[in-house]
């Protein structure tokens, strides 16, 4: 049973690290296209989900 558990976790940990890159690079592509930075790009590719979801909701 324990090592079921320890399965979940690992899927989970490989989900979340997934979509911390998917949102860091979304957030760098929308930043690169709107301003055509690569310094803000990366910074806000370190923001990830956050730029992204105030981008939606800011345009």
């Amino acid at each position: 049973m324990s090592g079921h558990k320890n399965d979940k976790k690992i899927v989970i940990e490989k989900t979340v690290n997934s979509g911390i890159t998917f949102g860091s690079a979304l957030a760098m592509v929308i930043s690169y296209t709107a301003w055509h930075s690569v310094g803000w790009a990366i910074f806000h590719g370190l923001l990830s989900w956050v730029y992204v979801l105030y981008y939606v909701i800011k345009y």
